[in-house]
């Protein structure tokens, strides 16, 4: 197995939609496609996903009773090229790690390219952690993501 500071999760996907559109779905549009019914804080209480569009901007979770979470900071904002962000919901910001998109157009159509990485900031949590996010990236990106992005 690799070591936690040499692990990045890749994951890419086509779209068939024009490069500013695929940015704004996965910036601006994240609350209508992240399944919050399995992938949140606050689960049956998780209400919305917001990105914050500008560097320095929060990525959180809303819940109905009004609470907020972070999950991490826009650290690189480049529309419709580039949005880059830390990630760490329900930990510690010493456990952030980073997860970079980038979103190239050809004709009609967009490739998203995921990068997450920074496992060593999750110590030994990331082993357990790499296998599930992996997977999940699947699911999130290429399903939930990719519909809404129309694929």
């Amino acid at each position: 197995m690799m070591h936690a500071t040499e692990t990045v999760i890749r994951k890419s996907i086509t779209v068939n939609v024009p490069v500013e559109r695929a940015f704004e779905v996965f910036t601006d549009g994240i609350g209508t496609w992240w399944p919050l019914e399995t992938h949140s804080l606050g689960r049956e209480k998780a209400e919305a996903v917001v990105l914050e569009g500008r560097e320095g901007g929060r990525l959180f979770e809303r819940q109905t009773d009004g609470v907020e979470s972070d999950w991490g900071r826009v650290t690189a904002w480049d529309p419709p090229h580039r949005v880059a962000f830390t990630w760490h919901p329900g930990r510690s910001v010493a456990t952030a790690q980073e997860v970079d998109v980038q979103f190239t157009g050809t004709a009609g159509s967009t490739r998203v390219d995921l990068e997450h990485r920074g496992w060593e900031n999750l110590g030994d949590l990331a082993a357990e952690a790499i296998p599930g996010y992996d997977s999940g990236w699947d699911h999130v990106l290429g399903n939930r993501y990719a519909k809404a992005a129309g694929r």
